[in-house]
């Protein structure tokens, strides 16, 4: 609401008037049409959900048009389909993206069952997997509103142009065209008092969070300037090279980026550069080790999830959260032999109003710490029922807090969520038996959707 009335006294109030008057004039495109791919790939252009005829049952008119709503009103290129049981599933994913030819994040629930696949460039793999898992087994509409959600707080990109304006209309009166615009007149005349309280009061929210959040980042920093003592590294000890002292300055620099950071973070978004700065420093620290003793150079990975500061992850682990549901996470050497014995994983913790809490129960004042150290859009995912993936679930955190955090930024070649591709995408984001893992590219015929039932 804020951004709205922020935006809505940026610009002469007779130019907001028109602008409301035309989107309140255009109709929203039908949400049915024929079976075939390319209508289906026709419609989703037009709007952000189709639902066949033949599936009509499972998800409302209604439903429907909220659902291309919330989806076009937080400007991403989520595109949902609704089929029947037995529409044919061979290429679905592939064939529909290249039918398309925009880059996004497609969800199809086909009779009972619901999967999903992305452009690498708008979320990760293991992100999809992850939301696909966490809604299984929900009705049509309920599983389609959650994965919308979820999904929507860290997904890349914009909504296609080819969508207009918010759907679900279908043309009004006169008499509410001239309602509507009154009711901007009346906001303009009332508002702008609203808006400077509205904003003392956010600038007050974030100066407590962002103190909040520097007692745990003083602590990570801290943390890695004792890692780098420890390390006990000289360049011009007997053994070291050019590679070795590559990554000790890396590490260095990385020290003193967190630190210089957090001196000037203002916001708690600021916070996210702080993480990102030392997780490239913990990952020069163990390419360093690595060229000291000996061993095979380690991938780049996401942190630890228990706590970053267990360092770079050597493996992905099922961990199931009290009253949640199970999820992969990227886990340490240590925390990966503590869940195979049946143990506790050592769980970073943080002060709240209720007493010590591990991270990702103690609100969402802690996503943008969490963000900078797992990237990619990750966070939804793996939080999927608990507090702080709650609120990063919600468009309305994306629209407080700012959504992203966690991206670590770039593209592929089909270019960032919402942009005209053509064919031009990797049809490994698309691959997979329909219902095998929800973007689990790592095995199966690229192009076959016959399998994972």
């Amino acid at each position: 609401m804020r951004a709205v009335l922020i935006r809505i006294f940026a610009v002469p109030l007779m130019a907001l008037v028109m602008a409301a008057l035309t989107v309140l004039s255009t109709g929203a495109p039908s949400a049915h049409a024929d079976t075939g791919v390319s209508a289906v790939a026709a419609a989703l252009r037009k709007s952000p959900v189709y639902v066949d005829p033949a599936a009509s049952g499972q998800l409302s008119t209604a439903d429907a048009d909220a659902l291309a709503n919330k989806i076009k009103n937080a400007d991403k290129p989520v595109f949902i389909a609704v089929l029947p049981a037995g529409y044919p599933t061979q290429n679905l994913f592939a064939d529909l993206r290249t039918a398309t030819g925009i880059t996004g994040l497609y969800g199809v629930r086909l009779g009972d069952r619901f999967d999903a696949r992305a452009d690498s460039s708008v979320m990760p793999r293991t992100a999809v997997r992850n939301l696909v898992a966490s809604v299984r087994g929900e009705s049509a509409k309920a599983q389609l509103n959650d994965f919308t959600d979820r999904a929507l707080a860290n997904l890349r990109g914009h909504a296609p142009s080819s969508w207009g304006g918010s759907g679900g209309g279908h043309g009004v009166s006169s008499a509410g065209l001239i309602t509507a615009a009154v009711v901007l007149v009346a906001a303009g005349a009332g508002g702008y008092a609203l808006v400077r309280r509205s904003r003392r009061r956010r600038e007050e929210e974030e100066r407590a969070a962002l103190e909040r959040l520097r007692v745990v980042v003083d602590e990570d920093i801290t943390a890695f300037g004792e890692e780098l003592d420890r390390l006990d590294f000289h360049p011009a000890e007997p053994g070291a090279d050019d590679a070795m002292r590559a990554d000790y300055e890396r590490a260095l620099d990385s020290y003193e980026r967190a630190k210089s950071f957090m001196t000037s973070a203002q916001r708690p978004e600021d916070v996210k550069a702080v993480t990102q700065a030392l997780e490239d420093g913990r990952f020069s620290l163990a390419l360093l080790a690595a060229r000291r003793e000996g061993r095979p150079l380690p991938e780049r990975r996401a942190p630890c999830f228990f706590d970053p500061r267990h360092g770079p992850s050597v493996a992905d682990a099922t961990w199931t959260p009290p009253g949640g549901a199970p999820r992969q996470v990227p886990v340490c050497a240590a925390d990966q032999a503590r869940l195979a014995d049946g143990r506790d994983p050592m769980i970073r913790e943080v002060d709240t109003d209720y007493g010590r809490r591990p991270y990702w129960d103690a609100g969402p004042a802690y996503a943008p710490w969490a963000g900078g150290y797992f990237g990619g859009g990750m966070l939804p995912g793996l939080l999927v029922g608990t507090l702080l993936g709650s609120a990063l679930s919600t468009p309305a955190y994306a629209a407080d807090y700012g959504s992203g955090y966690g991206d670590f930024g770039g593209g592929m070649d089909g270019g960032t969520g919402g942009d005209q591709s053509g064919a031009n995408f990797d049809p490994g984001d698309f691959g997979g038996g329909f219902g095998d893992g929800g973007g689990d590219f790592g095995g199966g015929d690229s192009g076959d959707f016959g399998g994972g039932f």
